[in-house]
């Protein structure tokens, strides 16, 4: 009997260690935390074994574990998070690292890649830091990020500079999802009016040349906007800004997943009336519709549309006595911008056996800028071009400059099987047609200055249509030599075609007669990683950038096209450190060398001219700095240290070689502190500084604008789903300007805004 129980107790023991070990089925979803999107890709572990599984295209996954056992999820820029194995564990968010921000890119080879093994100086913004920023135009976002300096111009127009002079030329390329936005030859340094500010999920900036991949246009930086993704669950939010310089602002998002299928809607609308500045009102539209699916377990179906609507005043600049005494009236009353923009995109990815993936994308843009342009008006009297000139009278143009596209991207990657190469292949094709039309305007001039009104003529200026053709091929190859180290090899080809059709005679303003210009670039780009492991690492390239001229370059003004197209070659070092868990240094030093750069010259007259500029060199450092001493602390630096200087120009007869050129600070720089306090959770605050250097307002090197030190402080605090927030910007009411410049007529400033007091409220309903 005695042996009888003990057989039973070892059945017992026997049949519950079976049943604790017996192995169950475990699945999930891996959302982001922030944005509630899936993340595919990421590693799921069972804990001390090397069984595990990653998350397919819409972040779920599967995979046999006992339940004692422990599941390890994983992804690169992301904390980690260990969960017990449980039959159905529903969503799990993985928050993204406040240190680790530039892990995993994907503008650099279009293909999500780790930061290890991407040659080229890139920074991201992530969607935490956007969301908190509550920004009112991009360049509250884009400054924060090394080496780039956006101009606020106004009601979201802008110039940039990443690795140039304060800049309204066309050497930044700016894409949404990979895609330019606007078609190569009709470059607009005001493009992100056409972006919705509200889809933005993360913002990724290569700073450099990127024409190897990316084509034209990509000399100083490509900024690339990648905008969200439906929601693996149901996601609402309603937000309302304001401030009190007249600026509204209310988002709209709703996003789901139906079965396979996920949609996404976001509706911004801003407008601003009655500002400080007289003739400066502004009102803004823009939607973005994204539906997503996965047609099969390897295929994935993603298509977004875009639209804006956008009018705003056109104020102009201030001269040096208007700036400095705060006399912020306008000389203009009725010059404006109107841009109705409409982007479309459906791209398909399939994901091989082999690690191998395809990828099509089509795209088409419908795309008009209506403009009664401040820069384009020219008085009649000036004392040394036309002394007897009418004082009261001015010229200008009313124009219309409108262009479509059809497009077609195609890539594959194929994984090759010794030394972990890789080799990436593609091509491109852009049909723009476009057109310009402008009529001459002459113009009232008070004897005060101000520009009171205007008289339409049927005088036309220009008229033409240029069928605008650019096809490329890319290749890039990728290995790795030793273990640590990995090579990159890419070339790309372009070939544009301009065929320009002039509706009006060779006596007319735009009077260059019918033809048909040919560009042709070869963009080659050489680089290698060194990666250290645990987040350090080295890289070296060496690349080139191309941009053909501008059409309005080419034709508008013009008799005789003599512009020829830029060149520029990139040298730099850098690298990615992790400093003792608490912090990571990005750090790049280059050299820019520019050859027939285009630059805008204002001529005697008071009109503009573009002209070659012979040989440009631009050399400097960037850096950005993260830094975590306790989990309640953040502190983030970010700058860049440069020289721009003329090698090789002369204008109108004057030589300015060796000189600096104009509008390029020498030290830009831009820091955080961010506090959350654990003991009131959902509560941050941040203080902001931005600083520019001194920098030369003419080629001449006569006259130089001091620069500036601005402060913002941003404060909120978030409770179930509810959040409100405070953004106090130029806290000190500092008197600056976002740009100044001097030429024969003077000295002009664009004033940055006084102290801003912008309050928001937002609610986000999720399950």
């Amino acid at each position: 009997m005695k042996n009888y129980f003990s057989a039973m107790a070892v059945l017992l023991l026997m049949m519950m260690s079976w049943a604790a070990s017996a192995q169950q089925t475990v699945s999930g979803t891996i959302v982001d935390q922030q944005t509630k999107e899936a993340i595919p890709g990421v590693n799921v572990i069972i804990k001390g074994s090397a069984t595990g599984t990653v998350t397919d295209v819409m972040g779920k996954f599967q995979l046999q574990a006992a339940a004692e056992d422990q599941l390890m999820i994983s992804y690169l820029g992301y904390e980690s998070v260990a969960l017990k194995a449980t039959p159905n564990i529903g969503a799990v968010e993985l928050k993204q690292s406040s240190i680790e921000l530039n892990q995993v890119v994907v503008s650099a080879s279009r293909e999500v890649q780790k930061r290890s093994e991407t040659p080229v100086a890139i920074s991201s913004l992530s969607a935490k830091q956007i969301e908190e920023a509550h920004a009112t135009s991009t360049d509250q976002l884009l400054n924060k990020t090394p080496g780039v300096y956006m101009v606020d111009l106004g009601n979201e127009q802008h110039s940039m500079s990443i690795r140039q002079p304060l800049s309204y030329k066309s050497l930044f390329l700016y894409l949404e999802d990979g895609v330019p936005v606007r078609t190569t030859g009709v470059f607009n340094h005001n493009a992100l009016i056409e972006m919705n500010m509200g889809a933005f999920k993360n913002i990724e900036v290569i700073r450099g040349p990127a024409s190897s991949l990316y084509g034209s246009e990509a000399i100083g930086g490509a900024v690339n906007f990648i905008t969200l993704n439906p929601t693996a669950s149901l996601l609402a939010k309603a937000s309302l800004q304001a401030n009190n310089l007249g600026y509204k602002r209310g988002d709209l998002i709703f996003s789901d997943t139906y079965g396979k299928v996920g949609v996404l809607a976001s509706v911004n609308y801003a407008d601003r009336k009655d500002g400080y500045r007289a003739h400066s009102d502004y009102e803004k539209l823009a939607m973005t519709l994204k539906a997503t699916m996965p047609l099969s377990e390897k295929a994935f179906w993603s298509n977004s549309l875009t639209y804006v609507n956008y009018r705003s005043d056109m104020t102009g600049s201030l001269d040096s006595a208007s700036f400095y005494n705060q006399e912020y009236s306008s000389f203009q009353t009725f010059t404006d911008r109107a841009v109705d923009a409409l982007r479309f995109k459906s791209a398909l990815d399939y994901y091989w056996d082999r690690g191998a993936k395809s990828s099509a994308t089509l795209f088409y843009r419908n795309n008009s800028v209506k403009q009664n342009p401040s820069y384009r008006i020219k008085d009649d009297y000036s004392p040394w071009g036309n002394p007897g000139g009418d004082p009261n009278l001015a010229h200008s143009e009313v124009n219309d400059n409108a262009f479509n596209s059809y497009g077609l991207i195609l890539q594959h990657k194929e994984l090759l099987n010794f030394m972990n190469a890789a080799i990436t292949g593609g091509a491109s094709l852009d049909y723009s047609p476009s057109s310009y039309e402008a009529n001459y305007i002459s113009i009232y001039k008070s004897d005060e200055g101000v520009y009171e009104r205007f008289t339409p003529t049927d005088s036309v200026l220009t008229n033409y249509e240029t069928k605008l053709i650019n096809y490329a091929g890319y290749m890039q190859f990728d290995i790795n030599p030793l273990d640590r180290l990995r090579l990159t090899a890419a070339v790309r080809y372009d070939r544009f075609t301009y065929v320009y059709n002039n509706h009006l005679p060779s006596t007319a303003f735009s009077g260059a007669p019918d033809e048909t210009n040919h560009f042709n670039a070869f963009t080659p780009k050489l680089g290698l990683t060194y990666d250290f492991g645990a987040g350090s690492g080295i890289y070296a390239n060496y690349s080139q950038g191309f941009v053909p001229p501008q059409v309005s370059e080419l034709y508008r003004g013009v008799q005789v096209p003599t512009l020829e197209p830029a060149v520029f070659s990139n040298y730099e070092i850098g690298g990615w450190f992790a400093l003792f868990t608490k912090a990571s240094l990005d750090l790049a030093v280059y050299q820019l060398n520019g050859q027939d750069e285009i630059i805008n010259v204002r001529q005697p007259s008071g009109d503009y001219a573009n002209e070659n500029a012979g040989e440009t060199s631009h050399r400097g450092v960037e850096y950005g700095l993260n830094y975590q001493p306790i989990p309640s602390l953040h502190i983030r630096v970010s700058g860049t240290n440069a020289q721009h200087t003329f090698k090789d120009y002369v204008e109108s007869g004057v030589d300015f070689s060796d000189n600096e050129m104009a509008t390029a600070p020498s030290w830009i720089t831009n820091g955080e502190i961010t506090y959350r306090p654990g003991f009131i959770k959902g509560f941050r605050i941040g203080v902001e500084w931005q600083h520019v250097d001194e920098y030369y307002m003419d080629a001449a090197n006569t006259a130089t604008y001091e620069g500036f030190d601005i402060f913002h402080l941003r404060m909120g605090y978030e409770i179930k789903g509810v959040e409100a927030w405070l953004n106090i910007m130029n806290v000190t009411d500092k008197l600056y300007a976002t740009n100044s410049s001097k030429s024969a007529w003077g000295t002009n400033y664009n004033p940055g805004d006084p102290r801003t007091f912008n309050v928001g409220l937002a609610y986000k309903f999720q399950k």
